[in-house]
Parts: structure tokens; C-alpha cells; sequence
């Protein structure tokens, strides 16, 4: 007798024991909601125009390519790494005449991608109201977008998320 309820406790611990694992398999991510290999989703943060002009104190000029007749900076002191994986800041463009251009622009690195937000002129930030993403081109002249990229705001297909990694 005593044999009998060792072998039944036995069988039934393992019986428990294989129903819990069996359990335990039984979640599909796909039902839950959370599947590791689904693709993520972009979901832009807001985003507001800087208040400020470029602060010249902080402007740093950038190496683009020996095909451009342009000069390029960006105003180090702008330079946002948001959460939502884009990269914001203001760069002059400067035409070989001296004419200059201020833009706030924004980098996806995942995706390679940048966007102007808007432009600063006669002393007042304008937003673009047609912004959308764009390829970053890299085999074209005044390809300064992806200068600063590959260069300072991404490695490699991710956001960079130290400033002094980015400004050095």
C-alpha cells in the first residue's frame, strides 16, 4: 500500500510537472502583443522649433566632400538626441558668395533618413510645412547630412547617445 501512493505521488508530480511546462510553451507573442521579431515602428516625438538663432560661440564647421564649393557647420549647442531615435539640430550652409542658409534638421540613423524642419529667416524661425523623411544621399557634392551621419550623429545604423562622442 505504502508502494502504491510513492508511485501515484510520483506520477502525479510529474504529471504536474510536464503540465506546467507544457504551459509554460503555450504563449504565442503573437496573441500577447509582444513578438521579438516583429518589426518596430517609428513614432516621431513631437517636435518644436528652436527659440534661439544659431549661437555663433558654438558653431563648429564640418568637412563635407572635396566636391563642394560650399561651408558647412552646425551649431553645437542645438544638437538634440531625442528618444524617439532621431537626432535634431541647426546647420549653416554657406554659398561660396557668403550667403548663408540656417536650417533645423532632424537624422534617423536606423534608416538612414533625414528631415528639415524648418528654416531661420529674417531673425524668425519658419516651419516647413511639407517636412517629410528623406534618403540621405551619399554620393552627391553638398552630401552633409551624411557627413554628419556617418561622421558624428550615428553609429552606424544607430543614434549615437553621448554629446561629447558626437561634438568631437
Amino acid at each position: 500500500m505504502m508502494k502504491l501512493s510513492i508511485s501515484s505521488l510520483r506520477l502525479s508530480s510529474l504529471t504536474l510537472a510536464l503540465g506546467l511546462a507544457i504551459a509554460g510553451c503555450a504563449g504565442d507573442p503573437l496573441e500577447s502583443g509582444v513578438d521579438p521579431f516583429a518589426p518596430m515602428i517609428f513614432k516621431e516625438g513631437t517636435t518644436a522649433m528652436p527659440l534661439n538663432p544659431p549661437n555663433k560661440a558654438t558653431i563648429q564647421p564640418f568637412y563635407v566632400s572635396q566636391q563642394t564649393i560650399f561651408k558647412f557647420a552646425v551649431d553645437t549647442d542645438s544638437i538634440l538626441i531625442g528618444n524617439d531615435g532621431i537626432t535634431r539640430y541647426i546647420v549653416i550652409l554657406t554659398s561660396p558668395n557668403g550667403n548663408s542658409q540656417v536650417q533645423y534638421e532632424g537624422i534617423r540613423c536606423d534608416s538612414f533618413q533625414w528631415r528639415l524642419y524648418g528654416t531661420f529667416e529674417n531673425g524668425v524661425w519658419k516651419e516647413n510645412p511639407l517636412s517629410s523623411w528623406n534618403p540621405i544621399k551619399d554620393h552627391t557634392p553638398n552630401r552633409y547630412q551624411a557627413a554628419l551621419a556617418q561622421g558624428a550623429l550615428c553609429n552606424f545604423s544607430s543614434q549615437e547617445k553621448n554629446i561629447k562622442n558626437i561634438i568631437n
